[in-house]
């Protein structure tokens, strides 16, 4: 079994449960004890999504069902669709900055980083205006993040720039102010899908998608890397073709 999926099986066993000790999840899993302890204390990523408490029981951060209890320590915002689309741009964007600070998120403006977030939002909004009157109220229930942050080890760190999770879905959305597709920002939109995850667990499907807020009327799949693997690319007035793409609404599938 490979690290990745080690990971997965031992981090939804934890999140699914009131508390294990390393001997249940092994025993739940069909696993040494040995392996299951080795995972816990040498991966980046479970010591930082998992924790041990007094009674040596090992419990997860992030809830992996709607609503994504713990979601907010890792994010730079997070909350019900509603509630983003009921607040102004500059109330926002402070909950935002002060959420990276919280975070560990660096602020360092020299890109035009405040107005990229900005950008962001401004597309978000318009998408869920769009998808309202296309599916109704029942997409503001949906869950939304902004600048979701973790470590995988000492020298890597996962920014996603937006994650918006249904039911079932999480779709995991990178953002580049740009009007053309460049593969170096193709792989990474795609590079986080395994670790999303593990965050998540296996009733959810993670969608990764690379939005050019620069380009118009742009919605295509383009090859990830050389792998035989496609990834949806849409400008942001085409976001919406994303979601229908994976959920139906247009075509009366949901």
């Amino acid at each position: 079994m490979d690290p990745e999926q080690l990971e997965r099986k031992i981090c939804a066993a934890i999140c699914r449960s009131g508390g294990l000790k390393a001997k249940e999840i092994a025993s739940a899993l069909d696993m040494d004890r040995s392996t299951v302890n080795r995972a816990l204390y040498a991966s980046p990523l479970l010591k930082e999504l998992c924790y041990q408490d007094k009674d040596y029981r090992w419990h997860g951060i992030i809830r992996q069902a709607r609503p994504h209890t713990g979601l907010f320590e890792f994010s730079g915002y997070y909350a019900a669709v509603s509630e983003f689309l009921g607040l102004a741009e500059g109330e926002w964007m402070e909950r935002l900055t002060e959420g990276c600070q919280r975070i560990g998120r660096s602020l360092n403006d020299t890109r035009g980083l405040y107005h990229s977030f900005r950008d962001c939002r401004e597309q978000m909004v318009r998408l869920f205006i769009d998808l309202k009157d296309m599916l109704g109220e029942g997409c503001l229930n949906w869950e939304i993040a902004f600048e979701f942050r973790l470590k995988r080890a000492s020298r890597v760190r996962i920014y996603a720039d937006v994650l918006v999770i249904t039911e079932d879905r999480v779709f995991s959305l990178e953002f580049k102010m740009k009007d053309a597709v460049v593969r170096e920002e193709v792989m990474q939109a795609a590079k986080y899908v395994p670790y999303l995850e593990i965050v998540f667990g296996p009733d959810y499907e993670v969608i990764p998608a690379l939005v050019l807020t620069g380009a118009e009327e742009i919605f295509e799949f383009v090859p990830i890397g050389k792998s035989d693997y496609i990834l949806p690319v849409c400008s942001g007035d085409m976001l919406f073709n994303v979601f229908d793409e994976y959920l139906g609404f247009l075509s009366g599938e949901t």
